[in-house]
């Protein structure tokens, strides 16, 4: 193998969760969040030479992956397809009450409804990513970060029942 190969594949074991969790938050479809993850490690393998370092490799994969879910939910908006979050409740979390199963879709439903930018902010926010971070991937202020998760939460909580 390559070094390029070698290397590559090292940055995939490292980060594969990362690319996992992302494209998990763009899709309720277990066979969609493949696809995604596919394509972001496409996307990840043609952007892997001009890698300049100047910013962490973790962040460089969160924008990649973010960057290419958008994308495809861009496309798949303007071609809609059915969607299942009983499937996206039952693969992520396995709750024995059923009360608190009930819960976690509501909010995952909510989450989808957001705004494909908002939805991308409350994902970095759940992975515990810092203010900064979120910024920096993003391409906005900490500021503004924290400017937005305060009207995001207001919105899921305003959010009815669909």
């Amino acid at each position: 193998m390559k070094d390029k190969e070698l290397q590559f594949n090292q940055v995939v074991r490292e980060h594969k969760s990362t690319i996992y969790t992302v494209c998990l938050m763009f899709s309720e479809d277990a066979d969609r969040v493949e696809d995604l993850v596919q394509e972001t490690l496409i996307n990840i393998w043609q952007g892997f030479n001009t890698f300049e370092h100047r910013s962490n490799i973790r962040t460089w994969i969160w924008r990649i992956a973010m960057n290419t879910c958008i994308s495809e939910e861009r496309k798949r908006k303007r071609r809609p397809e059915s969607s299942n979050i009983d499937a996206l409740c039952n693969k992520i979390c396995s709750p024995d009450d059923a009360r608190e199963k009930q819960q976690v879709q509501m909010l995952y439903d909510r989450i989808h409804r957001l705004a494909l930018m908002d939805r991308a902010i409350v994902l970095l926010w759940l992975e515990n990513q810092t203010y900064e971070e979120i910024g920096k991937i993003i391409g906005i202020s900490a500021k503004n970060v924290s400017v937005r998760l305060v009207r995001i939460r207001q919105q899921l909580m305003n959010m009815n029942e669909v």
